[in-house]
């Protein structure tokens, strides 16, 4: 039996690294496309071209890693019906559960190397990429510079005009609340340092405001210095600089309690969270949906055409998946059920219809 466990487990393995090869060499070569019109700009060369297209590779994998993994799995298991292989397998009494299990086995090892791709290795390179391509071109880093931002920290707002290098602010004011509707001071400062938990304002004019009876007094003082405990981190000011996409799912956690200890909208990082929470359990839906295709024509002509039909059906799914986290901002409903829901649903069904598969 481990003979036969290797032996499916090979195949699998054969064409969804085929997959991968296939689906990465053309994205990366239209990505590469997209370059050829700045070759001969400043000094960007074909090199530099073919560089920057290397640093993007683990972000093109992870990108498209559901449909190699879903593929990889189903011309796997297509080629061994096709061979009549699975018909001698089921007569010499290994069982259809058995077969799927080593195909999640495989199918799930992939997902693992893919979150691995997905949240450690892809945003480093794909900033090293951008890095390298804007100094070839003569062009500014934008990971290195950026224009300002808001943040409301627990009773206190800040506003940044500019953010230069995540620790280093110009152009800061500080605004402290004594309730929620009345002003204690205002902070205002041409530079600020930002060091852990810690904001110290550099020669800085301070206002103080002070209510009493029908009159406020406003009292001006020039300060070498203003320091503030503040309660965000620098992981929150790095991903200030990140649309939800481009931050790992540790950032997009964290980012959402910072947001939701202020009282603030959590819409788009909340959907790009459980998008990437669902996104194993989506793709594992997507293959038991197709393996009833496979395993209930296994004498019929007709078996590649129905293998085709149960990777569009799939695909399909996925895509709408996609869309229904973005429902809620239309229909004001729950992230988390927005998002699980269809999957649970084609589960239940692909669990029925391998029962059916099974129970012939």
């Amino acid at each position: 039996m481990k003979i036969l466990d290797r032996y499916i487990t090979k195949t699998l393995l054969k064409y969804s690294l085929s997959v991968m090869v296939v689906l990465i060499g053309v994205f990366a070569f239209f990505k590469f496309l997209d370059e050829v019109n700045d070759i001969g700009r400043a000094s960007y060369t074909l090199v530099d071209a073919v560089i920057y297209i290397g640093f993007l590779l683990p972000s093109i994998a992870y990108e498209t890693s559901s449909v190699i993994i879903l593929l990889g799995a189903v011309l796997g298991l297509g080629c061994l019906a096709s061979n009549s292989e699975l018909v001698v397998m089921q007569g010499s009494g290994v069982s259809v559960i058995k077969i799927i299990k080593i195909t999640l086995r495989v199918s799930i090892s992939f997902v693992v190397l893919a979150i691995i791709l997905g949240e450690f290795v892809a945003p480093f390179s794909s900033n090293q990429a951008e890095i390298y391509r804007a100094k070839a071109l003569g062009e500014k880093i934008i990971t290195t510079n950026q224009q300002g931002f808001w943040i409301r920290d627990a009773g206190n707002f800040i506003h940044v005009e500019r953010n230069l290098d995540g620790k280093v602010f110009n152009n800061i004011t500080l605004i402290k609340l004594k309730s929620a509707n009345t002003l204690d001071s205002v902070v205002y400062s041409d530079k600020a340092v930002f060091d852990q938990d810690q904001l110290t304002l550099q020669k800085n004019n301070f206002y103080q405001i002070n209510d009493e009876g029908k009159f406020t007094k406003i009292k001006k003082e020039a300060r070498q210095k203003y320091r503030s405990e503040v309660e965000f981190d620098q992981d929150l000011i790095d991903s200030l600089k990140k649309d939800p996409q481009q931050l790992s799912t540790l950032q997009l956690f964290k980012h959402i309690g910072f947001l939701l200890k202020n009282n603030l909208f959590t819409g788009d990082y909340e959907a790009e969270f459980y998008k990437r929470i669902m996104k194993p359990i989506t793709l594992i839906a997507m293959i038991l949906l197709t393996i009833p295709f496979i395993f209930g024509s296994l004498r019929d002509a007709s078996l590649g055409k129905k293998i085709f039909l149960g990777v569009v059906i799939a695909l399909v799914f996925e895509q709408f998946s996609k869309l229904g986290v973005w429902m809620p901002k239309v229909f004001d409903l729950d992230y988390f059920l927005s998002a699980a829901l269809p999957t649970v649903v084609v589960m239940v069904l692909a669990i029925l219809m391998l029962y059916r598969t099974t129970a012939r």
